[in-house]
């Protein structure tokens, strides 16, 4: 039987994971992963996840190795060639097919209520960017999520010292240094947005992206 312990008021029940498609079963950033998957899956979080290997192959283990709901979305990438758009061993309960990357970016995206980001190339920070811009456009009807790993604090640090990025991009996600940060910083972050005033948030209905 599926874990189903999330409080019925819970703002967040799937959630979604981003990172690298090449690291292997030996690597810190695939164990890590896999744990994180692990304890939120048996804390009754459905786990959503590209369908592909590495960090995705890794989230789809960790929640089943506890029976977790686990979703895919993939694609099949005629013209983007190597790219894993789906990798035969990641078999999930539920895989929402789309045409193409940018369409399985949003549709991943669409099918979370937060996102957690591990170590990754240019895809992460695809995953990265388009995440941050939404959840800024939607404050307080947004989507936020989770940086794990150390190595963000100076990656995020660069980006707002030489970019312009305001008040509210800073408060949308949040930096964890270990797995075991992440399910205190999700309980920590559903209370801030439950706090924020949304009176203010113009064309927020209108966002495919509400949970």
């Amino acid at each position: 039987m599926k874990p189903d312990k999330l409080p019925r008021k819970s703002m967040v029940k799937r959630i979604a994971f981003f990172g690298d498609a090449a690291v292997t079963k030996e690597s810190k950033v695939y164990q890590d992963a896999f744990e994180a998957a692990r304890i939120l899956a048996k804390e009754g979080y459905v786990i959503v996840n590209g369908g592909g290997p590495g960090v995705m192959v890794a989230a789809t283990n960790g929640a089943e190795s506890v029976g977790g709901s686990t979703v895919s979305v993939t694609f099949f990438p005629e013209h983007a060639t190597g790219f894993e758009g789906r990798y035969l061993s990641n078999v999930t309960d539920v895989e929402i097919k789309t045409g193409n990357y940018i369409e399985r970016i949003y549709r991943l995206m669409e099918e979370s209520d937060m996102f957690l980001l591990f170590q990754g190339g240019t895809g992460t920070m695809s995953e990265l960017g388009t995440a941050w811009v939404l959840a800024k456009l939607y404050y307080g009807h947004h989507k936020p999520f989770i940086l794990v790993g150390a190595f963000w604090r100076p990656v995020i640090e660069a980006i707002e010292t030489n970019m312009l990025i305001d008040a509210h991009e800073m408060d949308v996600f949040r930096i964890v240094d270990t797995v075991v940060e992440i399910l205190p910083m999700i309980h920590k972050m559903e209370e801030s947005l439950a706090r924020i005033d949304h009176s203010h948030c113009q064309h927020c209905s209108e966002s495919v992206f509400m949970s």
